[in-house]
């Protein structure tokens, strides 16, 4: 296994090289985005089911600004993993097939994530909290905070469901073994339980269980993909080996 500090300083030199030019693609589609970011907001609106408002004479154009921005990021994903896990080639010694493989399967979970989110967690979580209201008390509900409370939570699970990928490759470059999840494994139920009640919008447990069980089942297919693809001797080998005459 390569030292670590000097791959890492490899790694945020072969990232830095693309920064500029993936800074200058998101700031362009920002800008395309920004006159089709009017259609997101009232989908949104729409989504929601209640009138949104306006608290500031900015609102309206940050609320754009940040609709368009996030938009940008949503699609350009896949750019974004290829100069991620290009960065992470060269210094971890990754083949192409590999880097292709990565960035593959990182987008496709990002975005099985942000479906998941967008079909299944938040209508259920907004459906819970607009319940609370009443004909006295009605909701009035901010344009700007709506769009960051459903743009970071979207992005948030879709950051989160990557977790097969990012633990094959942790394997693969050496830094944990299959035999460290198994064995950690009540560690990272307690820490799954603990991201499903902050992410998820409700404290009740079917929201949690919603956004939990699936991390598990993503962690569990983790450790069956380093089985599978034999990464263990690149871990340092299975634990379970002892040498001969002990």
């Amino acid at each position: 296994m390569s030292k670590p500090y000097p791959s890492f300083i490899l790694f945020l030199g072969e990232l830095r090289r693309s920064l500029k030019m993936l800074g200058g693609s998101v700031l362009l589609a920002t800008v395309a985005l920004f006159f089709l970011s009017s259609r997101v907001v009232t989908l949104l609106q729409q989504h929601l089911g209640e009138d949104l408002y306006l608290f500031s004479v900015a609102g309206p154009f940050l609320a754009h600004v940040r609709v368009a921005f996030f938009a940008a990021l949503f699609l350009l994903m896949p750019l974004c993993m290829h100069v991620l896990w290009r960065a992470l080639g060269k210094p971890f010694g990754l083949t192409p097939g590999q880097l292709r493989g990565f960035v593959v399967a990182t987008c496709l979970l990002f975005y099985g994530g942000t479906a998941f989110c967008a079909l299944m967690t938040l209508p259920f979580g907004i459906k819970f909290l607009l319940g609370f209201q009443s004909e006295e008390l009605r909701a009035v509900i901010s344009i700007s905070r709506f769009v960051n409370f459903v743009t970071l939570f979207v992005l948030a699970f879709g950051a989160i469901f990557e977790l097969p990928v990012f633990m094959v490759f942790s394997a693969r470059v050496g830094a944990v073994s299959r035999r460290a999840f198994e064995k950690n494994r009540r560690y990272a139920v307690l820490v799954i339980a603990i991201l499903a009640a902050m992410l998820t919008p409700t404290p009740d447990l079917v929201n949690m269980a919603l956004m939990g069980g699936p991390l598990y089942l993503l962690y569990e297919s983790g450790i069956l993909l380093i089985r599978l693809f034999n990464l263990d001797k690149a871990a340092g080998g299975d634990t379970n080996q002892r040498p001969e005459g002990s």
